[in-house]
């Protein structure tokens, strides 16, 4: 073989034409992610971009937009304790999960109602 997978590099969501606004609260705000220019060639397309570490999240307008229920991110977090307080504080809901040895995660859905699993491994 003479190639190889290095990495992801990003992770798009779908989301309704208008969503921006709403992204940048939930993803920027909440989430803390750190919003970066989209090229400008794509900013026509609408949707915001988000980035973490060496990832990013892409929140791409689709239409007619359909929310990923099942397929989902899962972002590691550190200290989701904090995370939790700070979600029930502004009134996100999310549901705890034991089901994953060796994790303590969370799963949420996202403005749009996409599917988002946050974890930190114990």
């Amino acid at each position: 073989m003479t190639f190889v997978v290095k990495k992801i590099d990003h992770v798009q969501l779908a989301a309704p034409k208008g969503c921006e606004d709403e992204a940048r609260k939930f993803f920027g705000d909440v989430l803390g992610l750190v919003e970066v220019e989209k090229p400008e060639e794509l900013k026509k397309r609408g949707g915001v971009w988000f980035e973490f570490g060496t990832f990013q999240i892409h929140i791409g307008v689709e239409e007619p937009f359909t929310p990923a229920k099942k397929a989902h991110p899962a972002l590691v977090v550190e200290n989701i304790d904090s995370l939790k307080e700070h979600l029930s504080k502004n009134n996100i809901p999310y549901t705890a999960d034991d089901n994953l040895p060796g994790a303590n995660r969370i799963h949420l859905h996202d403005p749009f109602g996409n599917r988002l699993e946050l974890l930190e491994w114990i």
